[in-house]
């Protein structure tokens, strides 16, 4: 049995004081390679069976570009790619010798390419296509490094997931098993004898990484499956499994669909693929397989798949495209809100320098509300979080000069928005001339959710003290129009100011 890979790493740098010529010995490694020319020896062709792989790994990532590779002591060979058409690249310079010559379970992450000093002088990080991020984690047979699943992109990235990198190892262990699942199909016609021993050792490593195998017997309609298939399946073990148990557990509103692909995929002689719902469980599967073997007649005698469950790359999907349904109609909002914000600002001063101030001001207080929510894809947001990113740029002292009194308020897009340039305009009034503009002055907010006939409703009192005498404008500016207005899009919300002598009160009543 072969040493743990990543301590031959740590051993050939100690040894030979040199990463580079570490990184040599790991790519000219001849164990790696033997198991690499033995059970890939048709490395050089792309294998449609891994592509759904490199397309579930570059949709994880929301990356440009997939692959799933192998290292050869000279060539770097791309099983399957998605985003590329290419099919090799020089071994030598290649991300992935970095990640095959790391830990078996580890995973090399390159967050920007062009400030790594191992990275910033090669051809395609330099120069088209810039390439910048890069994700890998090592694809292992028989304790080998023999290849990567990787993702590529032009962007730099920063603070990366560990549950990404945790499903692209899982990832890893699928594609590895896969290949062993095709070198174990050629080797059966020249070994029988050891079919049974490779049998038992790749369905361990698919019932490992969750991958549920089965062999369908056309003619018996008995189909043979290992554990994970009946999980997924929502089945309990069983002697005998017919295929109309399998066909039934699938939901209705996809089985007409998988049936036929099957039907088709027997008929042409053609690959399965196919991704549907288990009824029971509402779970995604993704179905791959083919025929195996035939009569004298040519009908299918024997089937053979494999099921994946991509539940969280289903739903990964979804959301992305809930999120950029819900940008797309903030962003139309925003636009109508900046344009009259922009005329009714421009209306109230003719000097381009104060129309530049005050704008930006206003611009800068919605950037901000959006940055919260943008955080929190666009659903809730706290108000002590929208509270301090507002008003915390207006004071000298943000603990001294702000008190606050409140009960733990979530607030949703609409009310951050709206009460954001509220806060802003009565946190710039008093900044210029109320109790902010003097050392001493304070705020005091208070903040009450209320119960009013089963609805949540926010009751919030803004309270200046410590700062000038106030006395009540002599006519209104856009400013104050802004504070009535700002939550119109509320319905039910109201703000009422009033310029008491010992400072501006203002009384907001949000509902939630």
């Amino acid at each position: 049995m072969t040493a743990p890979w990543g301590w031959v790493w740590k051993s050939m740098i100690k040894k030979n004081n040199d990463p580079q010529a570490a990184l040599m010995a790991v790519l000219t490694s001849a164990q790696r390679l033997d198991v690499l020319h033995s059970v890939v020896p048709d490395m050089a062709h792309p294998d449609a069976d891994f592509h759904e792989i490199a397309e579930i790994a570059a949709g994880m990532f929301e990356a440009p570009v997939a692959l799933v590779t192998l290292v050869d002591a000279h060539d770097q060979w791309f099983k399957a790619a998605a985003g590329t058409g290419e099919t090799q690249a020089p071994s030598a310079d290649s991300f992935c010798l970095h990640t095959i010559a790391g830990p078996n379970d580890g995973a090399l992450v390159v967050e920007d390419a062009a400030a790594d000093p191992r990275f910033a002088s090669q051809p395609r990080v330099a120069g088209a296509p810039f390439l910048r991020f890069y994700a890998g984690v090592p694809l292992i047979i028989d304790e080998q490094p023999v290849g990567t699943i990787c993702v590529f992109d032009v962007k730099p990235r920063r603070e990366i997931a560990r549950q990404l990198l945790v499903q692209l190892q899982r990832l890893s262990l699928i594609a590895s098993a896969l290949f062993k699942l095709k070198h174990e199909a050629r080797l059966r016609a020249l070994k029988e004898a050891a079919l049974s021993r490779e049998e038992q050792r790749h369905a361990m490593a698919l019932d490992a990484a969750n991958v549920g195998s089965w062999l369908w017997d056309v003619r018996s309609g008995h189909v043979s499956c290992n554990p994970a298939m009946l999980r997924m399946f929502g089945m309990q073990p069983a002697a005998v499994v017919q295929a109309r148990d399998i066909f039934a557990a699938i939901h209705p509103e996809d089985r007409i669909l998988t049936l036929s692909k099957l039907r088709s995929a027997m008929v042409q002689d053609e690959e399965y693929d196919g991704t549907f719902r288990v009824a029971s469980t509402g779970r995604w599967l993704l179905g791959r397989g083919r025929v195996h073997e035939r009569d004298a007649r040519g009908k299918p005698v024997l089937f053979l798949g494999i099921n994946i469950d991509v539940t969280e790359e289903q739903e990964t999907t979804q959301r992305t495209r809930l999120l950029l349904r819900e940008l797309n109609h903030r962003v139309k909002n925003t636009l109508a809100m900046l344009q009259s914000l922009a005329r009714q600002t421009l209306r109230k001063t003719s000097d381009p320098h104060e129309f530049m101030t005050a704008f930006a001001g206003r611009l800068q207080s919605i950037s901000e509300a959006h940055g919260l929510l943008s955080d929190h894809e666009w659903g809730e947001i706290h108000l002590s979080a929208l509270l301090a990113k507002q008003l915390a740029p207006h004071v000298r002292d943000y603990g001294r000069q702000i008190e606050i009194h409140k009960d733990e308020i979530l607030l949703g897009p609409d009310q951050a928005v709206g009460l954001g340039l509220v806060l802003h305009e009565l946190a710039t009034n008093a900044a210029k001339y109320g109790s902010l503009s003097v050392p001493n002055g304070k705020v005091v907010l208070t903040a009450r959710s209320v119960d009013e006939d089963g609805h949540r409703v926010l009751h919030m009192t803004w309270t200046e003290v410590g700062g000038p005498p106030v006395s009540e404008p002599e006519r209104r500016g856009f400013g104050s129009i802004l504070i009535e207005r700002s939550l119109d899009k509320v319905m039910g919300s109201s703000v009422k100011v009033e310029y008491m002598p010992a400072g501006v009160t203002a009384i907001v009543r949000l509902p939630l």
